[in-house]
């Protein structure tokens, strides 16, 4: 099997209000966001061509996006191969959500922790 988690790939958190949270941000941290968040690029350390990000985002305290988990965070981790990651996972008895999602963006699939917290694994596009 290849690599399980390669890095982070985002840290998503709820607050009552996106437009003065990023402001804050801004202002005192100096993080740059658009409505959705920021992205933090970088370089893979084995592949100095090969660019990648990590995703920063304030979501609405409402949202259910980090459903089922009442916590008011999500991690989002970097995987290389997350189908077979998510099956190796069913196997060990982790409880994995049964929706996947691909996109333009890559592919998305949700584990919940022993304690109930949402993970979000993606695996970026090639």
């Amino acid at each position: 099997m290849k690599k399980r988690v390669t890095g982070i790939g985002g840290i998503f958190f709820k607050t009552a209000n996106q437009t003065e949270i990023r402001k804050w941000y801004a202002k005192h941290l100096g993080i740059q966001s658009e409505l959705w968040g920021a992205v933090f690029p970088w370089r893979h350390a084995d592949n100095p061509d090969k660019e990648g990000y990590t995703a920063w985002s304030p979501f609405k305290p409402d949202t259910n996006y980090f459903e089922p988990s009442a916590k008011e965070f999500m991690i989002n981790y970097r995987v290389e191969n997350l189908t077979e990651l998510l099956a190796t996972l069913r196997e060990e008895g982790v409880t994995v959500m049964d929706e996947t999602e691909e996109s333009e963006f890559g592919k998305f699939g949700w584990i919940l922790d022993p304690e109930g917290n949402k993970i979000e694994l993606w695996e970026p596009p090639n």
